[in-house]
């Protein structure tokens, strides 16, 4: 069994430090009050009991916790007051520096919450390590100095979240919509280098890759561009070759047929750049950038660009079914870039022109897990603008959706605008703090989300009167706007162009531990979309009132989704079915271990994205379907009819030290979950190659404790 250290560092747990800080409380009261040797072994034994019932690393807060409850269960009560004082003395001793005993951990390598905080960052790698220590140093900041305090002991107990604070000291946003054509039509400026419009598609690839990797380091969210913004350079490309071509004695006929050749191998050529530029290039915080890329053709004008568009998007798909290579020369599932396919109506039967694409898409997915889908017929019927007109776009990152939006030109507009920040609501301790009384759950509620907006209000204001200077690639040259030198980004924080995110996390169990029903029963769904509405009428309010784009946002708690458990185990104790798990169900989905088929699943979160406009994503859990590509395809209709955004998820390993290229498998040793290849017993994560759907998008860097176990009790619904 596991403990967590303060400073993040994992160590292994011992029962006689237990004893011996119960002694030492013992010791320090008057003989009549102190407890026998037998009694302290008892109450020790108590709490390593309870720890063990937890089945995970438990942090030494939460020891502390159940040691101060063992002992007044006990009738303790000078020994645990005299407890309780050290406690309290030893924390203001603390205070004084709160930061060093955990940078040194980080560059030790030895903090193990950090270790797996993030499923796409190696924290042995020293870029890594700096760009946690500053973390570390924002965190300290914000903190001490930019947050209220009621925000930061609800932060502290679990009531919220304050997302991103390790990069809050600095002004930073969240997620974005690259404006890649306006950079690429018209040119931008990297570093202080003038860049023009591209002359060949390859080269307008290789400028693009450049622009993701200087935005990345200047937000610490998802980026997303479209292919749509590329596919013109193609053409460029093909009259540059068809000139070249003039000198040759060729037949038109053969001409031509050259030129195609030679544009489908700069299209190839454009495409691996795109692909292993993702994979290799390090940010200044520390891994690739979170790049989403947007498959559209009818973004793309009608004719010629369309069909390049085609070209482009299919060898997108080609090259991501092969992969990448890992260390040992084996062709790997990568993280990034991931992949966004629209589902129209003319690719998504058999007889269509696109259909080719549809079903090379579903291939791409029943191997490497990407594209996700996003139906062009359900998100225009659920996202329309001011014009009265349905609207279809990309995500920013794995779920983030802005909200509609025209200039004052009347004209809808999408890539140039991001996101400002998240602050995520649990509603588990909404419902348990309530004890079953729904008068007491809106109370609760109201005042759980009167702190939420006055945190977001912290995130709105630390971003107003950010200079265009601070991040010119995206205020001045075009990524995000055009702004002067020296001009302040306000204007872009109002009015709705840019969003303020409201998440929320735990539905399902928040509507069982209200009434006892699932959301897949007719009594918890009810109750699941009465309370959805009832966000959304908050955010409606606000927005009203400040002309700010709040927006709800399905939150994916990543590392959030441990933190949370523990603190709702610590407030509550083990309830079955709503705490007895080291984690809690992302958004509004339907718990992991819930038996239900895949159609069935998908039809009822349909009903609840509508409800979370500011971001949402659905999946399916399926087995290895590259032998059933049918199947997918089955699944790929549902969604174009039923849901907005979904996903199928499989598995994708491989064990270096055996080649065993099947699931690689989660069990339990020693007290924790560990990843084990089942054909050789390697449990060497440095040694293995796994991937698996986080939380709308593919890690690669291993996981906490809670999302292991959530991952381990995943059913399939296929």
């Amino acid at each position: 069994m596991k403990i967590i250290k303060r400073n993040g560092e994992e160590r292994e747990f011992d029962i006689a430090k237990i004893e011996g800080a119960i002694s030492k409380a013992s010791a320090s009261v008057a003989a009549a009050d102190a407890m026998t040797a037998r009694q302290i072994s008892r109450c020790a034994a108590e709490v390593g009991d309870e720890c063990s019932r937890l089945r995970r690393a438990v942090g030494v807060e939460e020891i502390q916790d159940m040691v101060e409850r063992s002992l007044m269960r006990g009738g303790f009560l000078a020994v645990a007051k005299h407890y309780v004082t050290y406690r309290y003395e030893r924390t203001l001793a603390r205070k004084g520096n709160t930061t060093d005993a955990k940078v040194m951990s980080l560059l030790d390598s030895v903090n193990e919450t950090v270790r797996q905080e993030n499923s796409n960052k190696n924290p042995t790698v020293v870029s890594v390590q700096r760009d946690y220590m500053a973390g570390e140093t924002s965190r300290d900041l914000t903190r001490r100095l930019f947050l209220p305090e009621d925000v930061v002991k609800a932060h502290d107990e679990g009531l919220i979240h304050f997302h991103d604070s390790d990069y809050y000291a600095q002004r930073m946003h969240n997620c974005s919509l690259v404006n890649l054509d306006d950079m690429l039509q018209n040119g931008t400026v990297i570093s202080g280098v003038m860049i023009e419009r591209p002359h060949s598609f390859s080269t307008a690839c290789n400028i693009a890759m450049q622009i993701v990797a200087q935005i990345a380091s200047c937000q610490y969210g998802g980026q997303t561009i479209s292919l749509t913004h590329l596919a013109p350079f193609v053409d460029v490309s093909r009259q540059k070759i068809r000139k070249e071509l003039e000198v040759f004695k060729l037949s038109k006929v053969e001409r031509e047929k050259m030129v195609e050749q030679r544009v489908l191998e700069e299209i190839r050529r454009g495409v691996q750049t795109i692909q292993y530029q993702v994979v290799t290039l390090m940010t200044t915080n520390g891994q690739a950038p979170f790049l989403s890329v947007f498959m559209y053709l009818n973004e793309a004008k009608d004719g010629r660009e369309r069909d390049d568009l085609a070209l482009v998007i299919e060898e997108v798909l080609r090259q991501r079914i092969q992969g990448v290579k890992n260390e040992a020369g084996v062709w790997i599932t990568p993280a990034f870039p991931k992949l966004l396919y629209v589902l129209q109506e003319d690719n998504i039967h058999e007889d269509d022109r696109w259909f080719y694409l549809t079903r090379l898409a579903a291939e791409c997915t029943a191997k490497r897990m990407v594209p996700d889908y996003i139906s062009e017929k359900v998100m225009k019927a659920n996202k329309i603008d001011a014009n009265g007109k349905g609207q279809c776009y990309p995500c920013m990152g794995c779920r983030s959706f802005l909200t509609p939006y025209v200039d004052k030109d009347g004209r809808p507009k999408y890539y140039g605008r991001f996101n400002q920040g998240v602050v995520t609501l649990n509603l588990v301790d909404v419902a348990l703090s309530a004890d079953h009384e729904w008068e007491d759950f809106w109370m609760i509620l109201d005042e759980r989300l009167e702190l939420c907006h006055r945190a977001l209000k912290c995130r709105h204001e630390r971003l107003e009167g950010t200079l265009s200077d601070a991040a010119p690639i995206l205020w001045r040259h075009g990524a995000l706007a055009r702004l002067p030198r020296g001009e302040r980004i306000d204007s872009l924080l109002h009015g709705g162009y840019s969003t303020l995110s409201l998440g929320y996390a735990g539905l399902w169990e928040c509507v069982l531990a209200m009434t006892g029903r699932k959301l897949t029963e007719p009594e918890g769904e009810a109750a699941g979309l009465e309370i959805m509405k009832a966000l959304n009428s908050y955010t409606a309010k606000w927005r009203e009132a400040e002309g700010i784009a709040y927006s709800l946002y399905g939150t994916p708690i990543e590392s959030t989704t441990y933190r949370f458990a523990k603190c709702l185990q610590r407030r509550f104790g083990i309830v079955p079915g709503v705490t007895d798990k080291s984690y809690i169900t992302n958004s509004y989905h339907v718990h992991v271990a819930e038996p239900v088929d895949a159609f069935a699943k998908l039809a009822l979160e349909a009903k609840f994205q509508p409800l979370s406009p500011g971001g949402a994503i659905s999946y399916v859990e399926v087995p290895d379907m590259k032998g059933n590509i049918e199947a997918v395809l089955a699944v790929m209709r549902f969604i174009y009819d039923n849901i907005i955004y979904a996903e199928l998820n499989t598995k994708s390993d491989y064990c270096q030290k055996c080649g065993w290229d099947g699931e690689i498998q989660i069990v339990e040793q020693d007290g924790k979950l560990v990843w084990k290849c089942p054909r050789c017993g390697n449990t060497d994560q440095s040694t293995m190659n796994v991937a698996r759907r986080t939380c709308g998008y593919i890690g690669t860097q291993f996981w906490n404790q809670g999302r292991t176990q959530e991952i381990k009790e995943r059913v399939l619904h296929l």
